[in-house]
């Protein structure tokens, strides 16, 4: 499929409905309102693709931006291009989804996302901290560095409540993350998380909330007995 095509197929999908919902959720214009059940027959048909996905992202339609996180080949996306994309990415959906997914899936992740976190743009240091958290879920223990998540633990515990809102929402996702699938540093994340307590963010109006973080990661481990198991993909 071409990019003309797709964009042409996303179009014939959208719903005004869902750019209303997506717009209060921090999705910004353009973009069709396309539900992702419709990308996924797209995804499927495609598979991966280099430069399709890098040529779709540069439409700067938030529906394409996502798709091409979907089909982006992670291991071929070069630190440059990941670095064009955070910076491209002021949607919520593909701030904190599309390009954490696929930094995490490459080569570049966890120096991007410790670039990222370091950032004044609350956008671009809301991308890194979900980036260091699908790290965590995907790669195994062996192959994280502990001493650099044990600083980060830290760090969040530290800077939490003065954080911007996108950054504080992910450095809370991060806790969880490294307590639900960080064995090593499990108990340490979980009593940090209830040092912190609950996080306010202001959510602009939705029904959406902030997950407590001990009650998160206590249901994972009542679930799974302990951690749970490495994902195999972030994507969705």
């Amino acid at each position: 499929m071409t990019v003309i095509e797709i964009m042409a197929e996303l179009e014939s999908k959208g719903s005004d409905n869902i750019k209303k919902i997506l717009l209060k959720h921090g999705v910004k214009e353009p973009f069709f309102g396309v539900k992702i059940e419709y990308l996924k027959p797209i995804q499927k048909k495609i598979k991966k693709d280099y430069q399709l996905a890098k040529d779709l992202f540069a439409t700067g339609n938030a529906d394409a931006m996502y798709l091409a996180g979907l089909i982006a080949d992670d291991e071929q996306m070069t630190n440059a291009d990941l670095q064009l994309w955070v910076e491209q990415a002021s949607s919520t959906n593909i701030g904190e989804y599309t390009v954490p997914w696929v930094a995490a899936g490459g080569r570049y992740g966890f120096e991007l996302g410790l670039a990222w976190i370091d950032s004044p743009f609350e956008h671009t240091a809301a991308s890194g901290w979900a980036t260091l958290n699908n790290l965590v879920a995907l790669k195994p223990d062996d192959e994280l560095d502990m001493d650099e998540l044990r600083k980060l633990v830290a760090r969040v515990e530290q800077q939490i409540h003065s954080a911007a809102g996108r950054v504080a929402y992910m450095m809370n996702a991060f806790m969880i993350g490294v307590g639900s699938y960080v064995a090593p540093l499990a108990d340490e994340a979980m009593a940090t998380a209830n040092s912190i307590g609950p996080i306010i963010v202001d959510m602009n109006g939705t029904a959406c909330k902030v997950p407590v973080a001990t009650e998160y990661i206590m249901k994972v481990w009542d679930k799974r007995g302990g951690v749970a198991p490495k994902k195999k993909d972030v994507k969705c």
